[in-house]
C-alpha cells in the first residue's frame, strides 16, 4: 500500500466518521424535545396565550393548533408562527384568525428554525392533552403525568471523538512504519523506527493540535461574543418584589410615567425612588407583600411612614437606630390591621431590608442608599439603540420589544435583541409617510406612491439597513 493510498483512506474515514456524527446530530433533533417547548412558550407565548392551552387570552386557546391547521401544507403553520401578518391577505385559515382576533397583531418570530416550532408545537399538545407536566382537569383531582426524558446525545458525541482520536493516532502510526520501510527499501540501512511518542510529539502533529485549538477557540469566541447581552427568557429576583402586572396591568400606570426617558434620550431609564414615593407617599401597605416590599422603598430613602415625614440626618444614623424606627412601623401596622405583634415576622422583614440594600458586588451592609435593581437587558457597547427615536418618532409600542410587561408578576427579556431580529424589524416597519413634512425630501417615494407603483415605505428604505444607524 502506497503512502498517497493511505492518506486517501484516512480522509476517507475521517469524512465517514463527520457524516455519521452529522447525521446522529440530526437525528437527535428530529423529535420534538418537548423541555425546549416549553422554554420557548415562556419566553415567546405565554405573556399572550393561556398556558392551559384551553382559556382564551390576549390570543386564542392554542391547544389543538396542529389539527386546525391539518388541512395546510406544514410549512404553512411555520410560516404563520413566524410572521403572521403576511398571510392574513391570502390565506384562507389566516383570513378566519384575522377576522376573529384582529386588530390584535401577533408577534414576529423569524429567529424560530423548523425545529423550534416543532418542538413548541409538541410541548401544546403535550399540555392540552395532559401528557406532559401536570394534568389540566375540569375542577377534578390533578394527576401528574411522566414528563418525556430528555435525550441527551454528549456522551455518544465524546465517544465519536475519542474514536477519531484513536484511529488518528493508528494511522500516524501505520504511516510512520511504512516511512520506515520505504527508507530500508530505499537502501538506508541506519534509518530508525520512529516510537509512538516520537509521533505524537511531531511537527506536523503539534501543528494539527495548535490548529484545531485555534480554530475551536475561535468558536468559541464568536459564538460569545455573538450572545452578549442577550439572554431571551432571562428572569431575576429583583430585590424588591415589583410587579409589573399590578402596576401596569391592575392599576394601568403608564410605562412612561415610570421610564420616562424612553420617550427623550437613548436609555428609558430606571425609576427613582422618588417616582415611587408619588404613590406611595399615601399608599403605604401593598396588596401583595403588605409592609414587606415597601418597607424597602422607605429605607433607601429615609422616609418614616409613621410621621409622613423624611429623616433628618439620616446618612448619618446608626443602623441600629433605622432598625427602630422601621421595626415600629411594622408592628404599629400589624396592630392597626386587627392583628398582634409578631416579632418573628417583624425581624424577618427588618432582615429583607438589610439584604435588598446590600451591595450585592462590594457586599457593604448599610440600610439606607439606592436600589441594586438587577438589569435584564444589556446591549454590547459596539450597538447604538436610542429609545427616544423608537418610542417617540417611530411609534413603538413598548410591548413590542418587551412584551406584555402588563401581565408579568416579574419581568424577563422577551426578546432575542439579535441583529437579525432588528433587521428584520426595519424591513417590515411601515413608515408614517402621507402628511409628514420631515419626509418630503423623499420625492422618488412621494412620487411612486402616487403612480401605484408603491404601496409602503420602510424603514428599510429610508437607511434602516445601514451599518453605521447602529454601528459607529
Amino acid at each position: 500500500m502506497t503512502y498517497k493510498s493511505l492518506m486517501l483512506r484516512f480522509l476517507l474515514a475521517i469524512c465517514l466518521l463527520s457524516s455519521t456524527w452529522a447525521v446522529y446530530a440530526q437525528d437527535a433533533a428530529a423529535a420534538a424535545d418537548l423541555d425546549a417547548g416549553k422554554s420557548l412558550f415562556q419566553a415567546n407565548c405565554a405573556a399572550c396565550h393561556a398556558k392551559d392551552m384551553k382559556s382564551r387570552l390576549t390570543g386564542p386557546a392554542l391547544g389543538g393548533v396542529e389539527e386546525r391547521w391539518s388541512a395546510y401544507p406544514r410549512e404553512d403553520l411555520y410560516k404563520w408562527v413566524r410572521n403572521s401578518q403576511s398571510m392574513i391577505k391570502d390565506h384562507p385559515r389566516a383570513k378566519e384568525l384575522w377576522a376573529e382576533w384582529g386588530p390584535v397583531v401577533m408577534n414576529n418570530f423569524l429567529n424560530l428554525t423548523d425545529q423550534d416550532i416543532e418542538n413548541l408545537l409538541g410541548y401544546i399538545d403535550g399540555v392540552y392533552k395532559g401528557t406532559y407536566g401536570p394534568k389540566v382537569g375540569d375542577g377534578g383531582d390533578t394527576k401528574v403525568a411522566a414528563e418525556p426524558v430528555k435525550t441527551d446525545n454528549t456522551p455518544m458525541f465524546i465517544a465519536l471523538v475519542l474514536v477519531l482520536a484513536v484511529l488518528a493516532v493508528v494511522l500516524a502510526r501505520i504511516l510512520s512504519n511504512l516511512s520506515y520501510l520505504n527508507e530500508i527499501k530505499a537502501g538506508n540501512m541506519a534509518a530508525q523506527r520512529r516510537t509512538l511518542v516520537e509521533v505524537l510529539t511531531s511537527r506536523g502533529v503539534i501543528g494539527f493540535v495548535i490548529f484545531a485549538l485555534v480554530v475551536l477557540g475561535g468558536y468559541t469566541t464568536v459564538n460569545n461574543a455573538i450572545m452578549l447581552g442577550r439572554q431571551q427568557g432571562y428572569q431575576p429576583e429583583q430585590p424588591i418584589k415589583f410587579s409589573h402586572a399590578t402596576h401596569a396591568g391592575l392599576q394601568k400606570i403608564d410605562c412612561q410615567y415610570c421610564h420616562d426617558g424612553a420617550r427623550r434620550s437613548k436609555h428609558s431609564v430606571i425609576p427613582a425612588a422618588n417616582t415611587c414615593m408619588n404613590c406611595h407617599k399615601a399608599i403605604k401597605v401593598g396588596s401583595q407583600y403588605g409592609t414587606a416590599e415597601l418597607t424597602k422603598i422607605y429605607a433607601s430613602v429615609g422616609y418614616d411612614p409613621s410621621t409622613d415625614k423624611y429623616i433628618e440626618n439620616y446618612a448619618n444614623m446608626s443602623e441600629a437606630d433605622i432598625e427602630k424606627v422601621y421595626k415600629k412601623w411594622i408592628a404599629d401596622t400589624q396592630v392597626s390591621s386587627g392583628g398582634s405583634v409578631d416579632e418573628a415576622k417583624i425581624q424577618s422583614e427588618w432582615d429583607g431590608i438589610v439584604a435588598a440594600l446590600t451591595n450585592p458586588e462590594s457586599g457593604d451592609k448599610k440600610v439606607y442608599g439606592p436600589i441594586e435593581w438587577v438589569r435584564l437587558h444589556n446591549l454590547p457597547d459596539h450597538a447604538y439603540f436610542n429609545h427616544a427615536q423608537h418610542v417617540t418618532v417611530g411609534k413603538v409600542a413598548c410591548q413590542t420589544c418587551h412584551g406584555a410587561v402588563e401581565e408579568m408578576e416579574v419581568v424577563y427579556q422577551y426578546s432575542p435583541l439579535s441583529m437579525g431580529w432588528c433587521v428584520n424589524c426595519h424591513r417590515e416597519t411601515e413608515v408614517k409617510f402621507a402628511d409628514n413634512e420631515y419626509y418630503k425630501s423623499y420625492q422618488v417615494y412621494h412620487k411612486q406612491i402616487q403612480d401605484g407603483e408603491r404601496t409602503k415605505v420602510t424603514v428599510e428604505d429610508i437607511g434602516g439597513l445601514e451599518c453605521q444607524k447602529c454601528h459607529y
